[in-house]
């Protein structure tokens, strides 16, 4: 139904020749979605692969956009800015008009520049770091919150709703995680709670042995950590082998099935903030049944990479026209745009007006949302 070609790292850069003006102006309009397909949170570049798929078979099945069909292809950065910045030289060089993607904020904003200097649309799935957008590049959007937004539900929840518990909050140093981290406290500490911890861990490793006994030391009952699951689920594995009962809130990137399968029985009662679950959206109704005849849960970042594709196709269609700036300028003044997310308009930086955070719960391999 497309076209795909896989682009890994930066051992093909060499390999790959742009094609002619020609090529560009009269074949298939060339689009890519960008993420972690390999490495320990490849789980989200699955969903952005399996959401950038979707939304081009359905777009060419309804005939393309300006009568001309979409060619993905799909990058990996692994979640590492100067693999981001490789993958993103190789794109602009093969022409392509338009990225879905990154995933990691650590990623999207070195890209970003990028694609900025080479005439690249791009709009991430999931990257919430405020410096995405608030930097001014005028080929920045995101159809997701921010850490800003974000930070301050979950820090106005642990303030309001932990009592008198004992928190922690420790981040991974990632743009993602830090920020995240920081932007909780920040509202928690307005609230008028304070941490006894604010601490960094190092991602990747296997033993958080340290840190546990840290946090036991401090008899920490509620643990707020700014990263992803991968790291999460083992500290609080750990955390509970050692015999502390302590409640984990984390932010969007526990928004995968992994994180129960890392965290197994200890991951009961997780709290983690998200937008609503757009898989119950009316507006998404046709597409989710569609994913779930083939078996596929669109679940995390699956239906937003998705939304991503189908907005800028129809901003293209709108603008009549493949200059990613003059799109760019479209998607600013055009909205609302109709997206499986719902309609979503967006403000002179790239971002949605109206973000919306709520509170997940993870009980028995499943998150669901509180209502």
């Amino acid at each position: 139904m497309f076209n795909r070609r896989v682009l890994l790292g930066a051992t093909g850069a060499a390999a790959l020749s742009a094609p002619s003006l020609v090529q560009a102006q009269s074949g298939p309009i060339r689009v890519a979605s960008v993420g972690p397909m390999t490495g320990q949170y490849a789980a989200f570049g699955t969903q952005l692969r399996v959401g950038a798929e979707a939304a081009v078979a359905d777009i060419n099945a309804a005939g393309g956009v300006m009568g001309r069909q979409l060619a993905l292809e799909i990058g990996d950065d692994a979640c590492d800015p100067r693999q981001a910045v490789s993958v993103a030289n190789q794109l602009a060089s093969r022409r392509v008009r338009f990225i879905a993607g990154h995933f990691c904020s650590g990623s999207s904003i070195p890209a970003r520049d990028v694609y900025a200097e080479e005439g690249v649309l791009m709009m991430s799935p999931a990257s919430t770091n405020p410096r995405f957008t608030e930097e001014g590049k005028w080929n920045t959007f995101r159809v997701c919150g921010r850490d800003d937004q974000q930070g301050q539900v979950a820090g106005n929840h642990i303030a309001r709703q932990m009592g008198d518990r004992r928190v922690a909050i420790l981040h991974d140093n990632s743009a993602y995680g830090r920020g995240l981290a920081e932007e909780t406290k920040k509202a928690m500490n307005a609230a008028g709670k304070q941490e006894e911890i604010f601490a960094a861990y190092t991602p990747g490793e296997r033993d958080y042995n340290a840190i546990v006994s840290r946090l036991q030391a401090a008899n920490i009952q509620v643990l707020y950590i700014g990263g992803y699951h991968t790291e999460s689920g083992l500290i609080l594995r750990q955390a509970r082998e050692r015999g502390l009962n302590l409640t984990l809130i984390g932010g969007d990137a526990l928004v995968t099935n992994e994180f129960w399968q890392i965290a197994g029985p200890a991951g009961e009662g997780t709290l983690m903030t998200f937008a609503s679950d757009p898989r119950r959206r009316s507006t998404a109704a046709e597409v989710v049944a569609r994913f779930r005849a083939r078996n596929v849960d669109p679940e995390g970042y699956v239906l937003y990479t998705y939304a991503a594709l189908q907005i800028w196709a129809a901003a293209m269609a709108r603008t009549n026209a493949d200059d990613p700036r003059r799109i760019a300028a479209t998607l600013k003044s055009g909205g609302p745009w109709q997206s499986v997310l719902g309609p979503i308009s967006f403000t002179d930086k790239g971002d949605p007006t109206e973000p919306d955070y709520v509170f997940y719960r993870w009980s028995n391999g499943a998150y669901a949302e509180i209502s």
